[in-house]
């Protein structure tokens, strides 16, 4: 009897209250909301409203196209295909302009390895020379591109200007200004082939956007390019090779603008110095509308992907409405200017609670 009554028993932890802790669980979670978590998340969802309120928009001035839903299904597939190919470039763009970055020669690279792809010699090795040509002709320009700004130290808008113009003369001297067809089932298949009832540009694109996606927030690599492009100076005393890290990026700009290239040939079966023109505006604009921050450290993937489909849903608009390309330019022209101040709005409100905050605990 005496050995029970001696017996310790283990201690007991408190007993749990499920209100308080379901409590804590909510105010957990409207903080993520508020906070930078959520900032993300609430900027998505806006794009998807906008995408609604440009479905909205088609329904009311073309019901009697939206009232079948088999031209709705193929006109959703269409929207994806004209999003393919800038979408692609795109991906490159975002993780340049969030490692604080620009480049505007991307449709003169799409351009330069569409033509160097379709040469006669180039063609001559099959489809594998084609692609592979294709992706080391924008690989190559991509690093040009970050070795002169980074070890030049020519500003990116300068140095991707001149490269704009470099490639795009290139491109016609390589062409001699003449549209070069390509004679590859192969590649010209890429843009006629379906599986599942759905193209395989369409596929290309959700790769290239996937592989973004975790490059960008499951990597260092990404990690650093947020560092790099919100403190650049920050970034280079906790030690990331600042100069290599923005080679590295301009290469991967290079590279998507490749993939790019053998989509593009793939749809026009052919390639042209004139190809891929003002692709640069398109990207940008798709990434800035997506929430990537044009000063740089701040960027997502998904975000630029409906900028992306939001600029192809309005060009689609534009098309069943009849309206005119000079209308449409113009439309994006202050699409661009509207989020483009808005970003400023947001970022001078958070450096103004930024400043507030140090103030406070100081």
């Amino acid at each position: 009897m005496s050995d029970v009554t001696d017996t310790k028993l283990p201690a007991q932890s408190p007993p749990v209250d499920r209100a308080e802790t379901a409590k804590a669980d909510a105010a957990a979670r409207l903080s993520w909301w508020r906070g930078d978590g959520g900032e993300g998340a609430k900027r998505n969802l806006g794009l998807l409203a906008t995408l609604v309120v440009l479905v909205v928009i088609g329904i009311l001035t073309r019901p009697d196209l939206y009232g079948d839903p088999n031209w709705v299904w193929g006109n959703t597939l269409t929207i994806l295909k004209l999003a393919s190919v800038v979408g692609v470039v795109t991906v490159g763009m975002t993780f340049v302009i969030i490692g604080g970055g620009i480049d505007l020669s991307v449709g003169a690279i799409v351009a330069l390895a569409g033509v160097w792809s379709t040469t006669l010699a180039t063609q001559s090795y099959g489809a594998g020379g084609m692609i592979f040509s294709a992706l080391t002709v924008g690989l190559a320009v991509g690093v040009v591109n970050g070795l002169l700004i980074s070890y030049g130290r020519l500003v990116p808008f300068i140095a991707t200007l001149a490269m704009l113009v470099a490639a795009r003369g290139l491109a016609a001297e390589i062409s001699d200004k003449q549209t070069q067809v390509s004679t590859s089932s192969f590649i010209n298949g890429i843009a006629t082939t379906k599986v599942l009832g759905i193209p395989l540009l369409v596929y290309i694109l959700v790769a290239v956007v996937a592989a973004g996606w975790v490059l960008l927030n499951r990597t260092t690599f990404g990690r650093r390019t947020v560092a790099v492009g919100g403190n650049p100076e920050a970034a280079r005393l906790a030690g990331i090779n600042v100069r290599r890290h923005t080679v590295l990026l301009y290469a991967l700009s290079g590279l998507c603008c490749g993939i790019a290239a053998v989509m593009l040939t793939a749809q026009a079966t052919s390639a042209q110095a004139a190809m891929a023109n003002l692709y640069e505006l398109d990207a940008i604009a798709a990434a800035i509308i997506g929430g990537t921050l044009l000063s740089g450290g701040r960027g997502t993937i998904i975000g630029s992907l409906l900028g992306v489909i939001i600029f192809s849903t309005i060009t689609n608009l534009f098309a069943i409405n009849n309206l005119s390309a000079e209308a449409q330019n113009m439309v994006k022209g202050g699409i661009i200017v509207a989020a483009v101040l808005v970003q400023q709005v947001q970022f001078r409100s958070l450096t103004q609670f930024l400043a507030r905050n140090r103030a406070t605990t100081t």
